[in-house]
């Protein structure tokens, strides 16, 4: 992939400034957006809500940046980034206000939409069991003057902010807490804990009780919250995960009778001259899909600057266009001011996402299994009660006639999507 615009302008600024020589010396370097402005505007330069997000340099050298005031930038061998947990776990049906007609948790488009659905549906008064909660602080903010030490490669380093720029999605008070809302309305693998560390700094040096960070993650329905806490409140990466759940609205069923329906009225398809799908995740397919509606359409550069899609290999993006492009989800175009190679939301994706969220969920697993390799792995899990080994599923891949899938090791790393797939459409049976 070539390099992004951020690329280029870091590796003048590096130059320019020295910064990995610093870096050694000293164990850090500072910039200002001054200097980062005479290359590209320090806000599009410093935005990197994920490790996937950082330019090479940075990541060739283990290097992070952070904000030390409103114009002011330490680099340095930071752990700036903390995990996500993967933990699968139960989803909490809630109920939404039917004699809302300014809202629609269906067509959720905006982290500050996904906040107020949650709020309204009283999905944050049960996670933060605070029965009294009212919306107090958003926004953007100063985070007036504090110190913290952090991790790098040489140790603890201490960082001094004076005023830096601090934005809270959302902040909502009960009896109890303030709760400090950070939202992402699409998946990723990781987060930057600065989101949730400053606005937590700031809050505790202002006010007596109990300030609780929460990462609010939405899509396809389901809104997931996260609940952390600094167990060291000057040390950034004190940060421990003490609470998780899952909410969605429930508008229909989904059970192993519809499965079985879908199965037996879902035809199967001729496959298309697409690559077979090599994306395990079936939610970031989806997310995919969320981000095309929200956008009207994404480059490959905006996928991977933007949203979370290139931690492990920049070719996941590729992997999750063309696995959604082989469920006719979506299609490729051109930008019609840049020239550049964009995807857009097909028909049947604009289809797909006017309906509601149980029927969108039949018609994702309609297009899954009218393809014979999808179809037939999913009756043999439904018969023999768990999901084929990778062995059967390549032996039946072979007979579904893919498209240029040759080598035998190609077939073992596409089986994964089949059993991911497979497992998607298998958790989507409701208990």
């Amino acid at each position: 992939m070539s390099k992004s615009k951020n690329d280029l302008a870091w590796e003048k600024i590096f130059e320019r400034y020295n910064i990995i020589n610093n870096v050694l010396d000293a164990g850090y370097a500072s910039i200002s957006s001054t200097n980062i402005n005479e290359f590209r505007e320090a806000r599009l330069m410093t935005k990197f809500d994920h490790k996937s997000q950082l330019p090479k340099l940075f990541s060739d050298n283990n290097l992070s940046i952070l904000p030390t005031s409103r114009g002011g930038y330490v680099i340095g061998t930071f752990e700036t980034f903390s995990d996500f947990n993967i933990d699968d776990i139960d989803i909490t049906p809630i109920e939404f206000p039917t004699f809302l007609e300014s809202l629609d948790y269906r067509d959720i488009t905006s982290e500050a939409t996904a906040i107020n659905c949650a709020f309204i549906s009283k999905i944050l008064h049960h996670f933060t069991e605070e029965e009294s909660l009212l919306p107090t602080v958003s926004g953007r903010m100063s985070s007036s003057s504090f110190g913290f030490e952090i991790n790098s490669s040489k140790g603890l380093f201490k960082v001094n902010v004076g005023n830096s720029q601090v934005e809270i999605d959302g902040g909502y008070e009960g009896d109890n807490s303030l709760n400090l809302i950070e939202a992402k309305n699409y998946i990723s693998d990781d987060f930057l804990v600065r989101q949730l560390y400053y606005p937590y700094k700031l809050w505790c040096g202002k006010i007596q009780k109990k300030v609780r960070p929460i990462f609010l993650t939405y899509t396809n329905g389901i809104f997931h919250l996260r609940e952390y806490a600094f167990t060291d409140i000057n040390h950034y990466n004190s940060l421990v995960l003490i609470k998780h759940k899952k909410y969605a609205v429930q508008d229909g069923v989904f059970n192993i009778e519809t499965i079985q329906e879908i199965l037996d009225q879902t035809r199967t398809i001729k496959e298309p001259e697409i690559p077979f799908p090599q994306a395990d995740s079936f939610e970031r397919v989806i997310n995919l899909c969320e981000l095309l509606k929200q956008n009207d359409f994404l480059t490959k550069e905006q996928l991977l600057q933007d949203y979370d899609f290139g931690k492990i290999d920049p070719r996941q993006i590729d992997y999750y266009t063309n696995s959604a492009r082989y469920l006719e989800l979506v299609e490729k175009d051109k930008d019609p001011i840049t020239n550049q190679i964009c995807f857009v939301l097909s028909k049947k994706g604009k289809q797909v996402f006017n309906t509601n969220l149980i029927e969108r969920q039949k018609e994702f697993a309609k297009l899954i299994i009218s393809h014979s390799a999808f179809k037939d792995t999913l009756k043999l899990a439904l018969e023999n009660g768990e999901i084929p080994n990778k062995g059967v599923i390549v032996e039946i891949m072979k007979r579904s006639k893919l498209y240029k899938v040759g080598s035998e090791s190609t077939y073992f790393r596409r089986a994964s999507t089949v059993t991911g797939w497979i497992n998607w459409i298998i958790n989507q049976i409701e208990e």
